[in-house]
């Protein structure tokens, strides 16, 4: 079996980034394929064919990694938790009642 020496890509100050894949997205990627080889297993203990778990499978890695590349791409080290934040803020602020605005002496 050939070494295969992978490249890191971290400067100073600098996000982490492997083959494209920027901070989190790293993470995300690794998780799901941990949660395909879960898939993979129950879709073979239930007893399906290894072709079909190995289909579905297939399938949704592709799908997977499609997904995490494009929102990499699209929001970058910070840009997916600025726009989840900012779906939070809300757009008008209404009060009911002026008894916030009456003075107490």
């Amino acid at each position: 079996m050939a070494n295969t020496v992978y490249q890191i890509n971290k400067g100073i100050n600098q996000s982490i980034e492997f083959k494209g894949l920027k901070a989190q997205y790293i993470w995300y990627l690794g998780g799901g394929v941990v949660i395909l080889l879960f898939l993979f297993s129950a879709l073979y203990l239930i007893g399906l064919p290894s072709l079909v778990c190995v289909g579905v499978v297939g399938i949704s890695g592709t799908l997977l990694v499609v997904k995490v590349y494009k929102m990499s791409h699209k929001y970058g080290e910070h840009g997916m938790m600025k726009a989840l934040a900012k779906r939070q803020v809300p757009t008008a602020v209404r009060i009911q009642s002026r008894k916030v605005f009456k003075m107490e002496n």
